[in-house]
This record gives C-alpha cells, structure tokens and sequence, in this order.
C-alpha cells in the first residue's frame, strides 16, 4: 500500500477540509465529483491524479443515489480532507438502507440490481483508483466509503 497512513499518517496535519450535501438525485452525481475536483486541485495533483479521484467519487456517490437510498430521496455527505504529506481523504456517506455484507458486495460483478442494469463494478473501480477504500455498513443504518489517494503531484 502507498498510502501516507503507513508513513506516520495520524501525525500529518489537515491543512484544507471541505463538506458537501446533497440530495440523492442523479444530477447531483456530477456536481459532487466536480466540486470534489476543484477541491483537490489546490494540492496541484497530475491530470491522472485528479480523474482518478473524480472516478471513484462518481462511483461512490452513484452507489448512494442508486442503491442507497432505491426508491426515494436520501441525503449524500461528503468530506474531503488535504493533508500536508500528500493524502486526500474523501468521506461519502449516506444513511440509507445498508450493505447486508460488504466482502459480497466488493467482489468484482456482484449486484443487487434485479434488472440487471448494473454491473457490479462500482467498488473494484473505486480500489483500481485509490491507494486504499474503506467501507462501513449496517443494515438500515447506512454506508460510509471512504477513499484515501496519496497524490505525488507534479513534479
């Protein structure tokens, strides 16, 4: 793992935080993962760093909006931190009906879309494009994804 949290990260200070909510409607998907961007470019990330980060946000948020919160409208939080060591940590968070069990749900092609709309990528998109993905659930009590990206910027 690359991430700074092997380097010490709980000593690193927080130097820009940002929080964000909105109501889980699709449109708002876009909104989140630009406002999340603009966000991250203070800390002058590569072009790859930044799409990367607006990928896995685009993916966490629409598992909010699509299967979160199903039928009806729920609220996404989102709290994005820049560290003076390089690390983004970006908090998604619904509290929506909950992930059954979370190992299941990560595993590359699994969904729980009926229809078959969906194709179970969201989380193996989202670790393809960060250094580490934590995720808690609870039936009925809600998700938090939380993404961490170490940005090296440029050089």
């Amino acid at each position: 793992m690359k991430t700074s949290e092997t380097k010490n990260h709980s000593l690193a200070k927080c130097r820009n935080e940002m929080k964000l909510k909105l109501p889980s409607l699709s449109v708002n998907e876009a909104i989140a993962r630009a406002a999340v961007a603009v966000f991250c470019s203070q800390a002058d990330p590569t072009p790859s760093e930044l799409a990367d980060i607006k990928c896995a946000v685009s993916e966490a948020v629409t598992n909010c909006i699509v299967h979160a919160y199903r039928e009806t409208v729920g609220t996404i939080y989102i709290t994005v931190k820049l560290f003076e060591d390089g690390l983004v940590r970006i908090e998604i968070k619904d509290k929506g009906c909950g992930i059954e069990d979370v190992d299941t749900a990560r595993q590359p092609l699994y969904t729980t879309d009926a229809a078959n709309e969906r194709s179970g990528m969201g989380f193996t998109v989202m670790e393809s494009f960060c250094d580490k993905v934590r995720v808690f659930s609870g039936c009925k009590k809600g998700t938090t994804v939380t993404l961490f990206k170490y940005l090296k910027g440029r050089e």
